[in-house]
């Protein structure tokens, strides 16, 4: 059983609070908003999950995963994740975000700037690339014929095979795209992104991909 510390309560965080609760895990989940405002969703997530300021949903997660808009990526506690692998949800919406000219240049990627952010924890790239409802009804067991692919990236290899292993136990199969540097091929605008695709048709979609629009 692993403790998920979820530091974002929206749509992915709250789908993968039910997807690691499903499969018998802990959630202690965090929003912008303090915990009071979250006893609607934790009376839907049942006695395994608990709500929690940002700081200790961070502290208490054997695992943390960072689900909150690229804009709020400063406001992640940084001491309670030291040490810990942390699953980044993110993709760069300049509608949302602002322009970041790092990022309109081909500079850096999201994932790297929650490294540089984080830098004593191990930033994997996870579920940026799926739409939220598909985390709990898409999955398939191991072996299934067309099973749905989902990547993974990350500098750490540790991270890269949590992610593999949480992929599988929750229903889909793993690419692993390499280091935090290659982890925009999965991103908005790129073939690989929130589209159905098993391993093989992931594998193409990631080489497919334009850095630069």
């Amino acid at each position: 059983m692993t403790t998920f510390g979820i530091i974002g309560a929206g749509h992915i965080g709250s789908q993968v609070a039910r997807a690691a609760l499903a499969h018998g895990h802990q959630v202690v989940i965090s929003n912008s908003r303090g915990p009071e405002t979250l006893s609607a969703l934790i009376a839907e997530l049942g006695p395994n999950a608990r709500a929690a300021t940002a700081a200790e949903a961070g502290a208490a997660g054997d695992v943390v995963v960072v689900t909150v808009p690229l804009h709020a990526l400063n406001q992640v506690p940084v001491e309670p994740l030291a040490g810990k692998i942390v699953l980044d949800t993110n993709n760069y919406y300049f509608e949302r975000d602002g322009h970041i000219s790092a990022l309109d240049e081909g500079e850096t990627t999201t994932s790297q700037m929650l490294q540089k952010h984080l830098p004593a924890s191990k930033v994997a790239k996870a579920f940026n690339h799926i739409t939220s409802g598909d985390i709990t009804t898409d999955g398939l067991p191991a072996g299934t014929e067309n099973r749905r692919a989902l990547a993974t990236a990350s500098d750490f290899d540790d991270a890269a095979a949590f992610v593999t292993s949480f992929y599988d136990e929750i229903g889909f199969d793993t690419v692993n795209i390499g280091p935090l540097s290659q982890s925009w091929r999965v991103e908005r605008d790129r073939p690989a992104y929130v589209v159905r695709q098993n391993a093989a048709e992931l594998t193409e979609n990631l080489a497919k991909a334009n850095r630069l629009p």
